[in-house]
């Protein structure tokens, strides 16, 4: 089961450095993003994250993700 819901605010590593964002999407299935397909499922979801400083969305695997304090 997914450890984040839609609304979690989280960081993640980017080449620009810890950023961080909302939760926008939850996926428990294969999806395409930005011309690509991502895999995803009960057991390894992935999530459309919205930054906070530049509303850029992400898509990333829960392993990359933090919950942020």
């Amino acid at each position: 089961m997914p450890t984040y819901s839609l609304g979690d605010h989280v960081t993640w590593n980017s080449e620009a450095g810890r950023v961080s964002g909302r939760v926008i999407k939850v996926h428990l299935n294969d999806f395409t993003f930005k011309g690509y397909t991502h895999h995803a499922s009960i057991d390894d979801p992935q999530y459309e994250i919205k930054s906070d400083e530049t509303e850029h969305v992400a898509a990333h695997k829960e392993s990359a993700l933090s919950r942020k304090e």
